[in-house]
């Protein structure tokens, strides 16, 4: 049964530290240094080893069986996805200061990887919330990277248009991906969630490629006071089925609505096919923390920074500082934005939602400033910059402008 909290005990126990990745670091680095210095063969022994490879190619031809149904979900879907990643892309722009035209150009990334887990769960819905924004910011060149690709994602990848899917996963995958083998491409950015050992991986090639964040198991926290408890747990239960490291907290002032909420999540879990996961996460990671406010709940929240953050009153949401994606009001489940609302799924975990928010078009391009000075204008800036770099001690700077002006 789901533990019972007050706030003191919530703030000890719900924000320690996930121990997994440090484990997962040394358990990896040496798959790391051994694909990036071996290439395929290093790759192809440890595909074989933890993934029972035994293809010649990793590189898999798309197209596959999609039924009709899923094919409708799958086109709305991306559509919702591309719009809102469309809405979030930033634009080139210039502007006029006296003399001096400032502005910015926007270019995409040329080659990005996207690993796609397909060990418990086939997500297609990650290749989607991956490729679309990819896609949209105009990258030229997208690999996929998928241990065991389904029928259904290789028909997906073949209707998002991608021809380099690699049935490679792993630690392995990432070092392949992010330093490059005879027949694997090196990429200019890795995005894409994965199991402790892949995020362990990403975290070591950080310093070689771009990454989009470590992450690690999925999360939510729930503020309710005054809610369907029937809506609630099941909001819970969807989190927790991903993964027995998963977490689900409701944060509630209503002892009434915590003990209906805890009575509903065994109810639930009777009949849930996903239970014998689900139960290890409600049971050891996750709780219902009561407190005295509503303050103290957007309190906890914030210093949790979760990855989903659900507010049944959505007025809440002016105290909210950390979050990776927020949903509004009671007909906002959690599970709309994993699949089909439009805002992208891929978000920052274990306390990361304090410093960035989830993958965006954005990550997907460069922005490059530019300027232009008339005689005028470096006239007019002559003796700021020339002063300024005196200061630091750049007599060479400030030389590069008074040659142009009293040339």
């Amino acid at each position: 049964m789901i533990r019972l909290l007050n706030l003191d005990e919530a703030s000890t126990v719900l924000l320690r530290q996930d121990d997994r990745l440090r484990d997962a670091l040394e358990v990896v680095a040496p798959i790391v240094s051994d694909v990036r210095f071996g290439g395929d063969r290093s790759v192809r022994k440890y595909a074989q080893r933890f993934d029972g490879f035994t293809s010649d190619s990793f590189a898999v031809p798309t197209g596959g069986k999609i039924s009709n149904d899923l094919e409708k979900a799958l086109d709305r879907a991306s559509t919702n996805i591309r719009d809102f990643a469309q809405q979030q892309l930033v634009k080139s722009w210039s502007m006029v200061v006296g003399e001096r035209v400032l502005g910015q150009i926007v270019k995409p990334l040329n080659t990005v990887g996207v690993y796609v887990p397909a060990g418990r769960y086939p997500l297609l819905s990650t290749m989607l919330m991956a490729v679309i924004p990819a896609q949209v910011a105009g990258v030229r060149e997208i690999t996929i990277a998928c241990p065991q690709p389904t029928s259904e994602m290789l028909g997906l990848a073949a209707r998002l248009g991608i021809t380099h899917i690699l049935q490679v996963g792993g630690a392995q995958a990432i070092a392949a991906m992010a330093y490059g083998t005879e027949t694997i491409a090196r990429v200019e950015r890795i995005v894409g969630p994965g199991n402790a050992y892949v995020a362990a991986a990403k975290k070591l090639v950080s310093s070689d490629v771009a990454i989009d964040f470590v992450a690690g198991p999925s999360e939510i926290v729930i503020i309710a006071s005054d809610g369907n408890p029937t809506w609630i747990a099941a909001d819970m239960l969807a989190q927790a089925e991903h993964d027995v490291d998963a977490r689900a907290i409701l944060i509630t002032t209503s002892i009434d609505l915590a003990n209906k909420v805890q009575k509903e999540l065994e109810k639930q879990m009777d009949s849930l096919p996903t239970a014998s996961v689900a139960r290890l996460a409600i049971e050891r990671n996750s709780a219902i923390v009561l407190c005295d406010s509503d303050d103290d709940a957007v309190a906890l929240s914030n210093s949790i920074a979760p990855e989903h953050l659900s507010l049944y009153d959505e007025t809440l949401v002016v105290g909210i500082t950390n979050a990776g994606s927020i949903f509004l009001g009671p007909f906002s489940p959690e599970a709309a934005g994993d699949y089909a609302s439009g805002p992208n799924h891929i978000l920052p975990t274990s306390g990361v939602a304090a410093i960035r928010g989830g993958l965006s078009v954005n990550d997907f391009v460069k922005v490059i400033t530019t300027q232009r000075l008339t005689r005028g204008a470096l006239q007019e800036l002559g003796s700021t910059i020339s002063t300024m770099a005196r200061a630091e001690g750049l007599e060479a700077h400030a030389r590069s402008v008074e040659v142009r002006l009293n040339g």
